[in-house]
């Protein structure tokens, strides 16, 4: 079946924030408020994945000046608390994946694959020089005991051990630049943490970057 990528449209808002309590059950869904917000300040940046009329994943993007924030920095504080309204086209050149998410028995179709695609021709079209994100480490929890979550990031970069998020974002040609603790709230898998990854667009960056 057909997977094609679009730009969000209100009449998603229902699919959208069904697929969010699918994917965190211990977590805040996101909110009518919030989504309307994402399509007011940037809304070529909030895509959905379509297959056969049923919304089968989402991404949603914001740009900003990386200057502004640090390797530490939260997901609510690049976010604005899920709201996007610190979205900064005039001076950033960072798209900031905030999320991707794909329907549970839609995973492993080739759904997130098509949402990086979309992500990344966006920030090529926007000549921007990168995309940055954070990786929640959701396999960290059954390695918690015996691993920091540098070690184990490490380890899944180094293809030692896999993790069900970063593996695939690292197939999908970024790197790890470094580990953000306590970047989540309400996650029992990465138990808050996440890799903070990177991929920089051929047409734009320099050696330098």
């Amino acid at each position: 079946m057909t997977v094609a990528v679009r730009r969000m449209q209100p009449s998603d808002f229902a699919s959208v924030i069904e697929i969010s309590r699918a994917i965190y059950p211990d977590s805040p869904s996101w909110t009518d408020g919030q989504l309307s917000s994402h399509l007011e300040v940037f809304p070529d940046g909030q895509l959905v994945a379509e297959a056969d009329s049923l919304i089968v994943g989402m991404a949603a993007s914001l740009i900003v000046l990386w200057d502004d924030y640090s390797m530490d920095t939260s997901w609510r504080d690049f976010t604005d608390n899920g709201w996007f309204r610190n979205h900064d086209p005039v001076r950033g050149r960072t798209l900031y994946g905030a999320e991707v998410m794909v329907r549970p028995e839609w995973q492993g179709r080739g759904v997130g694959k098509r949402l990086y695609e979309g992500r990344r021709e966006l920030c090529e079209r926007l000549g921007l020089l990168r995309i940055r994100a954070g990786a929640r480490l959701a396999g960290y929890h059954r390695h918690a005991d015996t691993l920091s979550p540098e070690a184990y990031t490490r380890r899944v970069a180094s293809g030692e051990l896999s993790d069900p998020t970063l593996s695939f974002q690292l197939s999908r040609g970024f790197v790890v630049i470094g580990v953000a603790r306590h970047y989540l709230r309400h996650d029992p898998e990465s138990l808050g943490h996440a890799a903070v990854i990177e991929w920089l667009n051929p047409d734009v960056a320099t050696p330098e970057d």
